[in-house]
């Protein structure tokens, strides 16, 4: 499923979990790998006593560098049976030039590791990681501390209560690929899904509105939406978990109680002033968990990149 994979490397990581992850991947199964690493130093921009030939000979110069900085780094790895590229640019915008990169080569799955604060026992998420979220056109694997050990749990969030065809696919394409990494790892398949619980409001202004029947009529619809899911697509499942309340609190939850190795969840990929009011719920799940998160995009997503 994931043959081509495009792993994003950072200088500034101690350790290269995104091609410690990509290397796991595979040797579970035949894949090319594409190390990529976008730098850039404004200073170099600024050496105005230079010519222009002269400072794109000393941005060379450091991309040559950080090549060699690449091959030292596969050293400490046993990667003579993988296919490797190495592939440095120099580009002020590093997420542009991953989601460049990726479209180019047309990869299945971008790898990227995730940071840890320095003061703070949490992970802080870069504008980087965001972007990729929003506007890379492949799925999205943030890495995180958490193993992938066999027999472990992989969970998969759906919506199983929608209606949209967009939905109903994103799900297939959810639980295809939760289901195939699964597979590869041995691991416990399990769905989650998340239904909402009836407005406050209503029961203070509508006396006569019964909340417990409205509750469980919504719940009903879910739990045979989901079951339905189950029931269409050819993957075992270990658990089926309906949750009331919203994906971003949830989901973790789920994810704790297993102690999951990888979540599953689709992002839309709104831009602008949609994503500022409204948010992505991968961007408020990721925050929360303690392990990987592998974002897939909708059937016939465009990245706003493309466009351009």
């Amino acid at each position: 499923m994931f043959k081509h994979l495009l792993v994003v490397l950072d200088p500034a990581l101690e350790e290269q979990k995104a091609l410690i992850r990509a290397l796991h991947l595979a040797r579970l199964q035949p894949a090319r790998l594409t190390l990529f690493l976008s730098i850039y130093d404004f200073a170099y921009e600024m050496t105005t006593m230079l010519s222009g030939e002269e400072r794109e000979q000393m941005r060379q110069s450091l991309i040559e560098d950080r090549k060699v900085w690449v091959k030292e780094l596969l050293e400490g790895f046993d990667v003579a049976k993988h296919n490797i590229e190495i592939c440095v640019q120099w580009h002020h915008r590093p997420f542009e030039a991953i989601i460049r990169k990726a479209m180019e080569i047309d990869c299945d799955l971008i790898v990227k590791g995730t940071r840890k604060h320095d003061t703070l026992q949490s992970v802080i998420f870069t504008p980087t990681d965001w972007h990729l979220l929003r506007k890379a056109p492949s799925p999205v694997l943030l890495v995180k501390d958490h193993e992938w050990p066999q027999h472990g749990s992989v969970l998969a969030a759906v919506n199983a209560g929608s209606d949209s065809e967009v939905h109903q696919t994103l799900n297939e394409k959810i639980i295809k690929a939760a289901g195939y990494i699964s597979i590869k790892l041995n691991s416990h398949l399990h769905l989650v899904n998340c239904y909402p619980g009836a407005p406050a409001a209503i029961a203070v202004e509508i006396p006569e509105f019964d909340v417990h029947q409205y509750q469980a009529s919504v719940r009903e619809h879910h739990e045979e939406a989901l079951a339905e899911i189950a029931r269409k697509v050819e993957v075992d499942f270990t658990g089926l978990h309906l949750r009331e309340g919203l994906p971003d609190n949830e989901i973790p939850k789920v994810a704790h109680e297993l102690d999951a190795a990888l979540v599953v969840l689709g992002t839309i990929g709104r831009t602008g002033i949609t994503a500022a009011l409204l948010g992505n719920t991968a961007e408020h799940v990721i925050e929360q968990l303690d392990c990987d998160l592998l974002a897939i995009k909708p059937e016939g997503f465009l990245s706003p990149l493309a466009k351009g």
